[in-house]
């Protein structure tokens, strides 16, 4: 499952990567595929296989399907479906909760498109490996953001290498947009120079977060050759330190002139990873920025 970068070239950030699922009734659990006049563009995309079909919920869909839920459950349940049908009078997309209110009812609520792209566009380019509802039982995939591009990866479930599904250049890639209007607040809105874009899934919202920040300029990588000697030694002592599995550090620039350095271990399924981490300043003493 291993893929490593070239010698001259630094790691942002490895995440999990799929086409994203929407959070809201109407659209849970669902995903499409768009050209921009909302037009499905499924069966024009070379090579990919059937995928499931969806339709989006109508409210009276959605409250037949709590109604029987009720039935089932009993009084709870419909209280529940009481308070929520009073909750949405207040707004017209049904309230908000722990993942935010909709940022954009025509792609959240009414559609939600995973894939904007008109004929010729780099969006038609992507693997279809990315939708959970086309790829084999056991594969996953993950995404490699780099210095230098974008690689998407395909893992099976056995020992052997990672495939690799496609590489997109730096320069290609306009920026990515942080949705909090999904499952953990995870997706990210990827776009290309092109103007096409895909909404994915990266795993956690620190992974999305980091996306972000990179593609907009706000977050600047270093390499191990843009430390000091004092954090270039301690950053040894750090990873002779680390059980087996753990991936390379990443150095990032922060306030101040400290650098927060990451390492990442992946569990074996890809489904979670576990994070160690130092600041360090300039001496190579740990120090954390203002306000962390």
């Amino acid at each position: 499952m291993n893929w490593y970068p070239d010698a001259d070239e630094t790691v942002v950030v490895r995440f999990t990567a799929n086409f994203a699922s929407g959070l809201h009734p109407a659209v849970a659990g669902q995903r499409y595929f768009r050209d921009p006049e909302r037009r499905d563009i499924q069966g024009e995309l070379a090579g990919w296989p059937p995928g499931p079909q969806f339709t989006p919920h109508s409210r009276g869909d959605r409250a037949a399907r709590r109604t029987g839920r009720a039935l089932g459950i009993g009084i709870p349940l419909v209280l529940n479906l009481a308070a929520e049908v009073l909750g949405a009078l207040g707004t017209p997309f049904g309230g908000s909760d722990g993942n935010g209110s909709p940022q954009e009812p025509a792609d959240e609520v009414e559609d939600f498109p995973v894939l904007w792209a008109a004929p010729g566009t780099l969006a038609r380019t992507l693997p279809w490996q990315l939708d959970p509802g086309r790829r084999p039982a056991g594969y996953r995939t993950e995404a490699v953001l780099t210095d230098r591009r974008l690689v998407l990866l395909g893992v099976g479930a056995g020992l052997g290498p990672a495939d690799v599904l496609a590489e997109i250049p730096r320069d290609r890639l306009a920026g990515a947009e942080h949705l909090v209007y999904s499952e953990a607040r995870m997706d990210v809105r990827l776009t290309f120079a092109d103007g096409s874009w895909a909404r994915l899934s990266t795993g956690n919202p620190d992974n999305a977060a980091k996306v972000t920040a990179f593609l907009g300029g706000e977050l600047r990588v270093l390499t191990e050759a843009d430390l000091t000697d004092a954090q270039r030694a301690r950053v040894a002592r750090f990873t002779a330190a680390l059980p087996p599995g753990f991936q390379p550090p990443v150095f990032t620039a922060k306030p101040g002139g400290i650098v927060l350095v990451e390492s990442a271990l992946r569990s074996k399924n890809g489904r979670s990873e576990e994070v160690s981490a130092i600041y360090l300043n300039a001496d190579g003493e740990s120090q954390a920025p203002a306000g962390a």
